[in-house]
Parts: C-alpha cells; structure tokens; sequence
C-alpha cells in the first residue's frame, strides 16, 4: 500500500487538472480515509461497489451502442474508477495493489500475444489468432488447478451472457448439436414443455421450463452467429422507440396510454412500424 502524501502534497495533486492516473487514485484514497472521508464511501466494500461497476459496464456499451462518443468518454472514465475503488480497497485490506493489477493484465496481454510480443509470426488469420488465444487460456486455467470444462466461467456474470459462455465452453470438446435446425427442434421441444408446465404443473416448475427456453434461445443465436446480449439490447431499443411514438400520437389526440384502449394503441404501434420502414 502506497505511503499516503502529507496534507499539502495531497491537496496540490487532487486540485491538478493534469494529475492523471495518480490524481484519480489519490482522490479515492482521500474518499476512503477513515478520519476525513466521505461517510458512505468508508462503508462501501467489494460486495457493494459490485452492483456499480457491472452498471457502469452496461453504460459504456450503451454509448457505445448508440455511437454517443461524447458521453462514452464520461462513461469510461466512471467504468475507470470502479477498478481504482476495488484497488483501492484491497490496498486496504493486504490483497494486492493496484501496481499489481496493472501488472498482472500486462503479464497476461504480453504471454497471449506471442506473435506480436514474441518471435512467433502475426501472419495468422482472425480464426487462428483466436484459436491460439483460446489454448493460453486454457493452459492459464491449469496452472490455477480448473480442470472441469466448465471451470472458471464467472458466476456472477448476467445470465444470459453466462448462458453463452457456458455454451461455448462446452462446444469447444464437442458437447454442441451439429445444426441450426437441431437448435430449432429443440426450441419447440423447450416451448411444449413451457406450455404443459403453465398448464398443468407448478410455478416453480413453470420458471425451470422458461429459463430452459432461455438457454435454448442464447444457444440459438451462437449458432447464427448473433451476440444475443446485443441482439435483446437492439430489440429493447426498438421497443422504446416505437413504443415513444405512440405515446407521441396519442398526446396529440390529448390522451395518455391510459387512457386508451389496446386495439387503439395497437393501430397506432402499427403505423410507426410503418413510417421506420419507409
């Protein structure tokens, strides 16, 4: 843990708009200091901030998303101090600093890379570059004693990117069907199912059927190709503007969704469909 800077050292950097990385970090440090920190940042620990950091990740591809450059530098920089607040709370606690955290991801970018950093060759396509990552990896979960195919994949990651990762882990010895259309099959299979379990059996048997369908569904979009995260992101989006425009037609008839009736809600969602395809 690095040797905290006396009072006026402190002040000169945290007020320095070229501070940098080193201003960053001592603002946090000063957040955090048990005498003169901020209240609720003193309480937070990794557990708390967790929720944060994967929000300001979803944020980043947010901007990212809609091409809004002008906010994706305000976003990193928030997705930036969720790494310099759990750094700086395992300085605290004795894990690791956050020199350590830059040279473990330097270690590991160098040791992946060989044929930048080393004296294999880059003439190598995409697929091979991808291969070749894939088997450091795989030689890097050995060496931290994962031995199931399985191992490693992050619990705490959403579910539905897990569901991929998982997926695709299992793929790689084989544990895959052989075709879109079998992906399909047993998407109808997953839907009969979910349909007898609403009909017929009980709520929680109900809620394994749908996250069943699910998984089914992120599966199916490996097999086209799709990132499904994206692909539900697009859909969302979609949904929310089309679902503006009608709130658009109805306020200029003086009502509010509300106040409507489905058929009529329905009409109007109709005719923005329309107007986006002209």
């Amino acid at each position: 843990m690095h040797t905290p800077l006396p009072k006026a050292q402190s002040d000169a950097l945290v007020f320095d708009p070229e501070g940098g990385l080193p201003r960053l970090r001592e603002i946090m440090r000063r957040l955090r200091d048990r005498e003169t920190g901020c209240p609720w940042d003193i309480e937070q620990d990794f557990a708390t901030i967790a929720p944060y950091t994967i929000e300001e990740a979803y944020e980043v591809a947010d901007a990212i998303e809609r091409a809004a450059f002008g906010e994706l530098e305000g976003e990193l920089g928030d997705l930036l101090f969720q790494t310099v607040y759990h750094t700086q709370m395992a300085e605290e606690a004795g894990h690791f600093s956050f020199d350590d955290v830059v040279k473990n991801i330097s270690d590991k970018m160098v040791a992946r890379h060989p044929h930048v950093f080393g004296d294999e060759s880059n003439q190598k396509s995409a697929e091979q570059q991808t291969r070749d990552w894939e088997a450091q990896k795989a030689k890097e979960r050995a060496g931290r004693a994962e031995k199931g195919t399985l191992d490693g994949v992050a619990v705490g990651l959403p579910a539905l990117l897990r569901a991929l990762k998982l997926q695709s882990r299992a793929a790689r010895v084989g544990f895959d069907w052989p075709s879109t259309e079998n992906v399909l099959d047993k998407l109808l299979e997953e839907s009969r199912e979910l349909v007898e379990a609403r009909d017929r059996l009980t709520q929680d048997k109900v809620e394994e059927e749908f996250g069943d369908l699910l998984f089914v569904m992120a599966n199916l979009g490996r097999h086209l190709g799709l990132d499904p995260e994206s692909a539900l992101r697009a859909a969302n989006a979609k949904f929310t503007r089309r679902f503006e425009k009608v709130e658009e037609k109805l306020k200029t008839r003086g009502k509010t969704p509300a106040q409507s009736t489905l058929e009529e809600m329905d009409a109007l969602w109709d005719e923005a469909k329309a107007e986006e395809r002209r």
